[in-house]
């Protein structure tokens, strides 16, 4: 049984977290991730809790992308047609504990350069999508995602902005339906399965809600801040640094 009421410490940081990765679009799995890890969180309680939070956040960045008409069909179901079901496989799946935190060490460095800024720029002329390779794509960035409880939006938004698929605005958009949908798939393999969501995490859900809301609110409105990004980079690099050195 986690006691998260007496960790005031990541009740503090986890509405950040949320309202930094709702303001570009995500979910902040990622870092719900980092931050339970860095606490010691068992594997059976932050896959599920992260997946749960993830929907809950990328539901909300969804609605306010969508609203300001960032959103872009076309940029969209390629990557979802092959991701949701292997996110349900992914889901459904467990990994032993060294192999889960090597694989979400792994993911948070993406995630780390991606806040920095180092994986992409946006371009001034876009391309047609590649739908083969945005299948392919789809299907990997599934299948970890439902394997370690994220949405994948932290590898996908790169992969966008890269290839010159889409702008920042509708990159934002796409990952937080991409994010959602994933979560879901993720969840119901989970589900399936026979796991649960700790009610132990249930405190989380209102603290991150509040954070997700304004995040995605300002995010969507042309909202950045340098120095939370670089804080968050931070925290994540340091979960990286705790998972390789307990794995």
């Amino acid at each position: 049984m986690v006691d998260i009421l007496n960790m005031p410490l990541l009740l503090l940081l986890l509405p950040v977290v949320a309202f930094l990765y709702a303001s570009v679009g995500h979910g902040g799995a990622s870092g719900y991730l980092a931050l339970m890890s860095a606490f010691a969180f068992p594997e059976t309680f932050m896959k599920p809790t992260a997946l749960v939070l993830n929907i809950l956040v990328s539901g909300l960045s969804f609605f306010f992308y969508f609203r300001e008409k960032e959103f872009k069909w076309n940029l969209f179901y390629p990557f979802a047609i092959a991701s949701v079901p292997f996110s349900f496989l992914g889901g459904y799946l467990t990994v032993s504990g060294y192999y889960y935190k090597i694989i979400l060490a792994t993911v948070l460095i993406f995630a780390v350069l991606r806040l920095l800024g180092f994986l992409g720029k946006e371009k001034t002329e876009l391309i047609p999508i590649n739908l083969y390779a945005a299948l392919i794509v789809g299907a990997i960035i599934g299948f970890l995602s439902g394997l370690i409880g994220i949405g994948g939006g932290i590898i996908l938004s790169p992969v966008i902005i890269l290839m010159g698929w889409g702008t920042m605005k509708q990159t934002a958009a796409v990952s937080a339906l991409f994010i959602l949908v994933n979560s879901i798939s993720g969840m119901t393999g989970f589900i399936s399965k026979g796991g649960a969501l700790p009610e132990s995490s249930l405190p989380l859900i209102g603290i991150v809600f509040v954070g997700g809301f304004f995040g995605a609110y300002y995010g969507s409105k042309k909202f950045n801040s340098v120095v939370l990004k670089n804080v968050l980079a931070t925290v994540l690099a340091i979960a990286i640094y705790k998972l390789y050195a307990t794995a």
